[in-house]
């Protein structure tokens, strides 16, 4: 049958056509991205891209949200949205539906794209596990974490809150930048390192440990000046970056026992020829006693271009096979 799939950002919406059959994504068209900002509400928004399409849409829908999924009433993360579950049926015209949290979403992608939508960082290069428990972390805008349990009769997405957990620096650097981040949270977690806007505290402390004046930049200009190698404390501050992506992934794998690690987001994808070339892989073994059993865990990236959306049609698919 085909559906529409949606996936909800705080500045775009994603749209596109699924065809899902017996559980699983056949196939997922061209998507159309919307600004948030263009629209007042996902009904505009839907009504927009039905739209495009001549005015027609299939009458159901897959929803990927950034925000915790509850039964009454959703409110977006960085985004003035808000959804009534109650509500979908009647202004959205569909018969069926499912709401995903948008990195449970990413799970489900995990889950059923082909082999061909990853390449290898770390750990021996073989597939991902059949069965077993998939680890599954992605910087963006914050640290996104789930689980992927793989069994016989199918796959379950656990979504959690891993990006939370508390920081635990490892080198003096680290020490520094625990300090640094004591100074502004009363709390320091992992997804105030290990996300895209964690890059500013990085470059900062790395600028007071050099002695240079610490210039107030926002983390998009270091992003870009780090992965242009136009600035070599943006640069360094990638490094590190890299450094603490892999210690973290190491520990969440650590707390699911994993069979396999997947580094996922659109920050984590930009980030591929610089996670190949960093420490990354060196910091997720560096597990003291658990070394050897880090070392025999296959990590990849997934590379598919719209993991939300084909997520949250593998979702749909899940829910109403």
């Amino acid at each position: 049958m085909e559906i529409v799939a949606v996936d909800i950002g705080g500045t775009h919406a994603r749209f596109a056509i699924a065809e899902v059959d017996g559980g699983r994504v056949r196939t997922l068209g061209e998507p159309v991205t919307l600004k948030t900002a263009e629209h007042g509400s996902l009904q505009l928004a839907w009504e927009a891209f039905a739209h495009s399409r001549g005015g027609t849409l299939p009458r159901a829908a897959a929803i990927a949200v950034a925000a915790p999924i509850n039964d009454e009433l959703i409110r977006l993360s960085n985004n003035p949205w808000i959804i009534r579950p109650p509500l979908i049926r009647e202004r959205l015209n569909v018969d069926s539906w499912t709401l995903v949290n948008d990195f449970g979403a990413v799970g489900h992608a995990v889950a059923q794209v082909p082999d061909a939508d990853f390449i290898h960082l770390c750990g021996p290069d073989i597939a991902l596990p059949g069965r077993g428990m998939i680890t599954v972390c992605g910087p963006g805008t914050g640290l996104g974490v789930a689980g992927v349990l793989r069994t016989a009769t199918g796959y379950h997405v656990v979504e959690t809150e891993g990006g939370h957990i508390d920081f635990a620096p490892l080198d003096r650097i680290e020490d520094a930048l625990l300090k640094h981040l004591r100074g502004i949270f009363n709390r320091v977690s992992v997804e105030r390192i290990v996300a895209g806007p964690g890059i500013v505290a990085i470059y900062e402390t790395l600028a007071a440990i050099e002695g240079r004046a610490i210039n107030r930049l926002d983390d998009k200009t270091i992003w870009t000046r780090a992965l242009e190698g136009t600035d070599s404390l943006a640069a360094a501050a990638l490094d590190r970056f890299c450094l603490a992506l892999g210690a973290v992934a190491g520990d969440l794998a650590l707390t699911h026992g994993p069979k396999g690690v997947v580094i996922a987001g659109g920050l984590g994808l930009r980030l591929k020829d610089h996670l190949l070339a960093s420490g990354f892989g060196d910091r997720f073994v560096a597990k003291g006693r658990f070394r050897n059993l880090m070392a025999s865990i296959p990590v990849k990236l997934i590379t598919h271009p719209q993991p939300g959306l084909f997520g949250a049609a593998a979702a749909f698919a899940q829910e109403h096979q």
